[in-house]
Order: structure tokens, then C-alpha cells, then sequence
């Protein structure tokens, strides 16, 4: 089955304390973005790529590559006023009977590539595979009724990543009826339509970064890897 990424890039910089947006701040001389789209070329060479941007973005993000030796080959849409909106304009751009659909943060460039190829199969075995990880921290949740938090055992929690890989024809059916507010991740639109999502493990690497905390972790995974 034909395979995809959407990779979904519409960040600022405002928690990095920068003009740029996150997903353009360098890392090792590339930018965030393009190590994320290098990641899913390097593993499954034969995929597709959508990028998403916001409109406003786009340009920049052409520029940028200009710069840059090699550019793996990939679609650029305009992004949507969330999230979800987003997501679904990637989802519209994909002119196939079906396929397998990965949706991913641009800002996630350390996926493992064992993760990313048993997600793959996963989904076209069940339907979907969803990357997520155990809690490493305590874990506390408000009760309204008792006005105060209240702990929860770790073992019932897990931290939820992406990719999120489903088959075209779920993504199409959810998504064609319309957004949700409580709508948290791709995930959770299509679960709101019926499916059973289904976790595979993923790796603790696959850090967003958002904050210039983050972008120091960064360098460090990358050297290491």
C-alpha cells in the first residue's frame, strides 16, 4: 500500500523567544523541518511527502531550502486555521483510492526509524498505530468534586507522540464530518468516528521541541545518533 507523511508545521517562535518559527531554527546547519522530512525519506525512501504550512510561512520556508544542498522532493499545503484544519487540508491533497497516512510534527525530527516501520505495519494490519510512551513522572489530575489533585498510578498513563498513522479512507471519513473542539490530536478525530486506536511503543527521543530547552536536548540526540 502506497505510504505518506503529512507533516504538519504551523509553529511560531514565541516560546523559543525568537522571530522565526520554531521549525526553521537550525540545528547542525539544517533546518528543524528538514531533518524531520529526512527522517521518514531515509526510512521508507519510497514515501511521500505533504508539508503544511501556515500561508504566511511558505515562502520563507522556500527560501530556506535554497540554501541547502539537497531537499528530499515534497508537496507543500496551506495550512488551516487549527490544527485540525491543517491536517485535513493534507488529507485532501492525497489523490489516492487508498493508502497509509502518517501525520507527524514537524518538530519531532527523532522518530526511530524502528518505531516508524512497525507503526507502518501496524496500521495496515489494524487500521491505525498511534506512537506513545510510558510516563516517567507522578502523575496528579484535579478532581472537581474534591476541589484538589489527585494522584494516578503511572501504569494507566501513557504520553502520546506522533506519528499517527491511519488508512486514507478513515482519515477521509472522519475528518469529512467537520471539526470538534475537544478534538486533541489526529487521534482522537478518528476515534470520535468509531475506531479503536491502537498505541505502539514509541521512543522518548521523539521530544517536540518547543522551547530552547528543548533545542539543547536536541543537539545532544542528534550527536548521539
Amino acid at each position: 500500500m502506497k505510504k505518506y507523511v503529512i507533516i504538519v508545521a504551523g509553529g511560531s517562535g514565541s516560546r523559543m523567544g525568537t522571530d522565526v518559527p520554531k521549525q526553521f531554527l537550525m540545528l547542525q546547519n539544517k533546518p528543524i523541518l528538514l531533518h524531520t522530512i529526512e527522517k521518514f525519506v531515509q526510512t521508507v525512501p519510497e514515501i511521500s511527502i505533504v508539508l503544511v504550512l501556515p500561508k504566511s510561512q511558505i515562502s520563507y520556508w522556500i527560501n530556506l531550502c535554497s540554501e541547502q544542498i539537497h531537499i528530499p522532493a515534497h508537496e507543500i499545503v496551506t495550512g488551516g486555521e487549527t490544527r485540525f484544519h491543517s491536517s485535513y487540508n493534507g488529507i485532501l491533497s492525497i489523490q489516492e483510492d487508498e493508502a497509509l497516512v502518517a501525520i507527524h510534527d514537524g518538530v519531532r525530527p527523532f522518530p526511530s526509524e524502528k518505531s516508524i516501520l512497525n507503526a507502518f505495519q501496524q496500521a495496515e494490519e489494524k487500521g491505525n498505530a498511534v506512537f506513545a510512551v510510558d510516563s516517567k513522572d507522578s502523575i496528579r489530575k484535579w478532581n472537581a468534586n474534591k476541589q484538589n489533585f489527585e494522584a494516578v498510578k503511572r501504569e494507566e498513563i501513557k504520553i502520546i507522540q506522533t506519528p499517527q498513522i491511519f488508512k486514507l479512507s478513515s482519515l477521509q471519513e472522519a475528518f469529512n464530518k467537520g471539526y470538534k473542539p475537544f478534538y486533541t490530536d489526529d487521534a482522537s478525530v478518528v476515534e470520535n468516528n468509531g475506531e479503536e486506536i491502537h498505541l505502539i511503543e514509541g521512543n522518548y527521543e521523539n521530544i517536540k521541541i518547543t522551547t530552547p530547552e528543548d533545542l539543547l536536548l536536541a543537539e545532544v540526540i542528534l550527536k548521539n545518533n
